[in-house]
Order: structure tokens, then C-alpha cells, then sequence
């Protein structure tokens, strides 16, 4: 990266910890649901890279020995690379961990407030990914139906809960049967994103394409999704989030919908309640998102409002 040189190397700055609950990275990680994990382990490690230089990981780092000097060039490093959300997610890892350090008695307080005395990176973008179309829903779930093995039936009710309920995949792969009453219709989703446990619902076209995959799972209490083997052989264990995945990749190629995300699932749920006249704070209960805020970047209404004003000013072009 060509302006890791901007990052000045911190004294002492690899020193491998061997006892997990002294090392502040690794204590503040285990704190987080397992979907955050994932992603603020990615953020430490991309600022352990720039201050290393490639030479450490953030369980290496001795994050202790940071000090103003590191954590403001680290987030003049981040902005010239990176969008300002994923800064200020990347800055809230790294305050998280230096946090630890003073808890763990690593630094102290006065080290600590100078070091986390940082700005914000203010600024927006436009959110990734894309909302899929009721065309590109209905050919997912075609080719699902058309597959009559086990498979078939499972994939149906992964893709409804995901866009039906709007779970993020960590939280469908987390769900175990009980968690599901077939009566109301009701998924406790537990321990979602920041340990938030939460209520969804499964409805119309969701609930039975849920009492299709139970018909061939069966009553045996454990997770509600299960792998299934080449010979269609269920095994009522947990599946991965990155199962979910490859499925969604191989739903995808067969119904020839262009590439899409598991998170784009989520993002097409938001967008078409708010699209029907969804309350958004209800939706904002329904996806989980702790802020209004994170929920109106779905809001789709204030495109169409715009490009209806647009409408209204006429280009003289007349061609050649």
C-alpha cells in the first residue's frame, strides 16, 4: 500500500501473547457476536498491516504501545483507502481493543484517552451491494422448487427467511427448530448483531415454504438448517454462514440471476417494506438495525420522488 509509510511503526510492536485473556485483541473479539467478529478481526488486522507493514496480524500486535501519534496517522491512512463508513467501523475496532488495554491494566488512562481521542470520518456513500428484482426472486425460488431432493426444499426456506425475515445468514444458520412456532409464525432470532436478541416473522409464501422443509427435516429438536449430503442424507447439525453462501451462489447460476450477496437478501427485505409503506421504525425493529439511520439508506421513495422532479424539465435534444 503505497502510503504505509505515513504510519509510524510503534515501539515494541510484535509481541506474541500466549495467554488469550491477557491479549487485548483477543479479548475485545470475544465480546462480539460472531458476524462482528469476523469483521472487526478484518479491521485490526488491516491497521496491524499498516502499522507492520505486512509483518504482524492483530493477535501479534501490542496494541499497548500505541500511542496519538500511531492511532491519528493510522486514521489519516485509512481515509486516503477507504470509504468513511468502513473507516469508522475500522476506528471503533481499534478503540475497542485499546479499550481492553486499560481494562487489562496494558495502558494507562491518560494514554488511553489521547490515543482514542479521534474524529470521526464524516462524509457518505451510497450502499453497496443491490436490491433484487420480483422477477430475480421468483426464478431463485423456481429453481429451488424444480430441484426435488431435500436440497430442493431447504434452499426454498433459506431464501424466504433471508428475504422474507430479513436475517442476516450468521442469524438463519443460529436459528434451531424451537426457535420457529409454526402456529404464529413467529423466528426468535438470538444473540443477532451486538448480542441483540430480536422477534421475525415468517408469513404467506415464508411460513410455507417453512412447513415444506420441516415435512422433509422432520421433529428432531437442533438447528432449523441442516447439510445435506450428495445422495440426499440430512445431518441435523449446524450448518456455516459460508454454506449459505455457496448455495445462494449455486441458486444463483442455475436461475441465471446476476451476482448477489446473501446481505442483498436482507437489503431487498428492508427496501421493499419501506417501497409498501412500512413504518420504518417497525422495519428498523424487524432488521435488527440499532440506528433509524442505518435503515433509511434502504429507502428507496426519495429516488422515485427525485427522478420524478427530474422528469419535469424537458432537454431540448433533437438528435443529429
Amino acid at each position: 500500500m503505497e502510503d504505509r509509510a505515513i504510519v509510524p511503526t510503534a515501539p515494541q510492536e510484535i509481541v506474541p501473547r500466549t495467554s488469550a485473556d491477557q491479549n487485548p485483541a483477543a479479548v475485545y473479539l470475544s465480546r462480539l457476536a460472531p458476524g462482528s467478529r469476523r469483521t472487526m478481526r478484518e479491521a485490526l488486522d488491516t491497521i496491524a498491516d499498516l502499522l507492520t507493514n505486512g509483518g504482524s496480524d492483530a493477535i501479534a500486535l501490542d496494541w499497548s504501545a500505541l500511542r496519538y501519534q500511531h492511532t491519528g496517522a493510522i486514521r489519516a491512512a485509512l481515509m486516503e483507502n477507504y470509504a468513511p463508513a468502513t473507516v469508522n467501523k475500522q476506528l471503533s475496532a481499534l478503540r475497542g481493543v485499546l479499550k481492553e488495554c486499560r481494562r487489562l491494566g496494558q495502558m494507562s488512562a491518560e494514554d488511553h484517552a489521547r490515543a482514542t481521542d479521534l474524529e470521526a470520518v464524516r462524509g457518505s456513500t451510497l450502499p453497496r451491494g443491490r436490491a433484487l428484482s420480483a422477477g430475480e426472486l421468483r426464478a431463485l425460488f423456481s429453481v429451488c422448487a424444480e430441484d426435488k431432493t431435500p436440497a430442493g426444499a431447504r434452499d426454498a426456506a433459506l431464501l424466504a427467511i433471508l428475504y422474507g425475515g430479513g436475517l442476516r445468514r450468521a442469524e438463519a444458520v443460529a436459528l434451531d427448530l424451537d426457535d420457529y412456532n409454526t402456529e404464529t409464525g413467529q423466528l426468535t432470532i438470538r444473540a443477532g448483531k451486538g448480542h441483540k436478541d430480536r422477534i421475525s416473522y415468517a408469513t404467506n409464501g415464508s411460513a410455507d415454504a417453512l412447513a415444506a422443509w420441516l415435512k422433509v427435516r422432520g421433529s428432531e429438536p437442533g438447528p432449523l438448517f441442516v447439510p445435506i449430503n450428495k445422495s440426499g442424507k440430512l445431518t441435523v447439525q449446524r450448518m456455516t454462514a459460508q454454506a449459505v453462501l455457496l448455495i445462494l451462489q449455486k441458486r444463483g447460476q442455475e436461475a441465471k440471476v446476476a451476482a448477489f450477496s446473501p446481505h442483498d437478501l436482507r437489503r431487498t427485505f428492508i427496501s421493499d417494506l419501506l417501497d409498501a409503506g412500512a413504518d420504518i421504525s417497525t422495519v428498523q425493529h424487524l432488521a435488527g438495525h440499532a440506528n433509524v439511520t442505518t435503515t433509511a439508506r434502504y429507502d428507496r421513495r426519495g429516488e422515485a420522488a427525485k427522478k420524478k422532479a427530474a422528469e419535469l424539465l424537458l432537454v431540448p435534444y433533437a438528435g443529429s
